[in-house]
């Protein structure tokens, strides 16, 4: 067992609070594996992800001129140059901050596996820079998180995708969020999510234990472990209420509460098991 995995999550927050406010980059803290968003700079796994969602847009299948939008790329934009393979003129790879990967190597990594894929991509300038590679492919990196997706144009976005990030955002933003996506959705457009409602830290519900205010204080939202809070059910309601056809695709339930009900802060003691037990979900949303 890893020495981060044998920490109890008290330990975790503490030490992530400390850290945080180490004048550290986010860059040298990825180095050190203290802080890192996904696994999004594997090629493989980038592209089993983008085909996981892609599988649910069948009307979209084959289509050329495609306009797509990522939700938090992190450590990698592999997203546009997917993206261009499955036939997107531009991808719009919108974060809360730029946390990627500037050296080269890696992108041409994944060019070559989509070629060996079988996919036919553009030829590429191996001396191109990272925004270079990306302009050439149709990204676009935007990271000022809801802002920059208002700067997005209305009805322009065929697909949007996103793994293990709606929770991330902040709840103060949640609405809105969705809100403009739905605005930057054509009509015939396709969104896939997955959603990790669990706490990011021990896997259970740990995060359920704090008052509002406190859990949503700049000082704690900001140091790493942050997620939103906002269960199954609501969240599902928030999708419906900014416009979306919602269909759920997939749930992963436990079987028992991870952390005791009477742990958890008086605004989560009272909802239901199936709420509370539901650790994560797929879920596939089109505009009314």
């Amino acid at each position: 067992m890893s020495i981060k995995r044998a920490l109890p999550w008290w330990l975790k927050i503490g030490l992530k609070l400390m850290l945080s406010r180490l004048p550290v980059s986010y860059t040298g803290w990825r180095r050190l594996g203290i802080f890192k968003h996904g696994a999004m700079e594997r090629p493989e796994y980038a592209f089993e992800v983008f085909a996981q969602h892609f599988a649910h847009t069948a009307e979209l299948s084959g289509a050329s001129g495609l306009t797509c939008l990522e939700l938090g790329p992190g450590d990698s934009l592999f997203g546009a140059l997917i993206a261009r393979a499955h036939g997107a003129d531009k991808t719009y790879l919108v974060d809360s901050g730029d946390y990627a990967r500037r050296d080269i190597a890696p992108y041409l990594d994944m060019m070559s596996y989509l070629a060996d894929k079988g996919f036919v991509t553009d030829q590429v300038d191996s001396t191109l820079d990272v925004q270079g590679l990306l302009q050439s492919q149709g990204g676009v990196h935007l990271v000022d998180g809801l802002d920059s997706i208002k700067q997005i144009p209305s009805a322009s976005v065929d697909f949007i995708w996103s793994q293990a990030v709606l929770e991330h955002i902040r709840r103060k933003d949640f609405v809105e969020t969705m809100g403009e996506l739905r605005r930057v959705s054509k009509q015939t457009g396709v969104c896939s999510h997955r959603v990790d409602l669990q706490d990011h830290l021990d896997n259970a519900l740990h995060n359920l234990r704090f008052p509002r205010t406190l859990w949503e204080s700049e000082w704690m939202a900001r140091s790493g472990f942050y997620t939103n809070r906002i269960r199954y059910r609501e969240m599902l309601r928030i999708f419906e209420e900014a416009g979306f056809r919602v269909s759920v695709e997939h749930v992963d339930r436990w079987r028992t509460l991870p952390t005791p009900r009477e742990r958890l802060d008086r605004e989560f003691r009272d909802l239901e098991d199936k709420d509370l037990l539901v650790a994560g979900f797929n879920v596939v949303m089109r505009p009314c």
